[in-house]
């Protein structure tokens, strides 16, 4: 059941059930201007729940933060239209863009019928440098999922959202990342704070972090072949069709192709 788990001071965590690329988390911190959410999960039903959750604190959503662009963490940003919304400028770019709804619809089917009316909300304030939002915020620019990712640090509550630069138990997807840039990234992050909130999962530790590094180097070191993947902890994550995407991208990145990997693109439908 999707519900609201307070962490510690003014940081809170909103859990996406089960841990899957169709349920992803949120962030949020109460201060006395207001609330900061971290991330705006994937399609407006998710949202408004969230935002009906947070009524409860009698103080208005100021800001928003996306720590990556894709839809698990921008899709309903509708409900929060009127927060100041920060993204890195790639992230900034890519949703000035039309966004790929038959792709999404694809990616996640179980609420596809979302995706006809999706309205994500442009970014409206650049992040390219660490910057505190309110005393106990501070957006901290990173890098690997995507080019450009951001990480909401609360340092009283020891809590980093890391949002799209972590998943727990889930297989991340790589598509459009750098394994080996995000796994480097992963070991700065572990030194921010002793509580970390994933994008995808439960809340985990710099224990967690470290299984995801060790995932991410397995599949550079898989040579481009899904079937050499060595075992580990993903052996049991959700979401495993993701291995062959994050296989292939490492391969291609290593000789020097950037393009989509194509088991990426048959899961899209856009090939044989």
């Amino acid at each position: 059941m999707t519900q609201l788990t307070h962490l510690a001071g003014a940081a809170y965590f909103w859990c996406g059930e089960p841990p899957h690329h169709g349920a992803p988390n949120a962030g949020v911190i109460v201060d006395d201007d207001g609330i900061t959410v971290v991330d705006t999960l994937l399609v407006p039903s998710q949202s408004r729940q969230l935002a009906e959750a947070l009524e409860a604190f009698e103080v208005p959503i100021r800001r928003a933060v996306y720590t990556s662009s894709h839809a698990e963490y921008t899709g309903g940003s509708q409900t929060f239209r009127f927060a100041a919304r920060y993204g890195s400028p790639q992230t900034s770019a890519l949703m000035d863009a039309p966004a790929n709804t038959e792709a999404f619809k694809r990616l996640h089917p179980e609420v596809a019928d979302e995706f006809d009316d999706l309205d994500t909300r442009p970014v409206s304030h650049t992040v390219d440098a660490a910057v505190w939002l309110t005393t106990s915020v501070c957006v901290v620019p990173t890098g690997g999922q995507m080019d450009q990712n951001l990480v909401v640090l609360v340092p009283e509550a020891d809590t980093l959202f890391a949002g799209a630069m972590c998943t727990f138990g889930v297989t991340p997807n790589c598509f459009d990342g750098d394994p080996l840039r995000w796994a480097e990234a992963l070991g700065d992050l572990t030194e921010l704070a002793g509580r970390i909130v994933p994008g995808l999962g439960a809340v985990g530790g710099p224990d967690d972090v470290v299984a995801l590094q060790a995932y991410l180097w397995a599949c550079a070191e898989a040579g481009g072949n899904p079937d050499r993947l060595a075992d580990g902890p993903w052996v049991d994550w959700s979401d495993r069709q993701f291995d062959a995407v994050n296989v292939e991208r490492a391969a291609m990145l290593a000789a020097g192709d950037p393009s989509p990997p194509p088991s990426m693109l048959r899961l899209l439908g856009l090939s044989g």
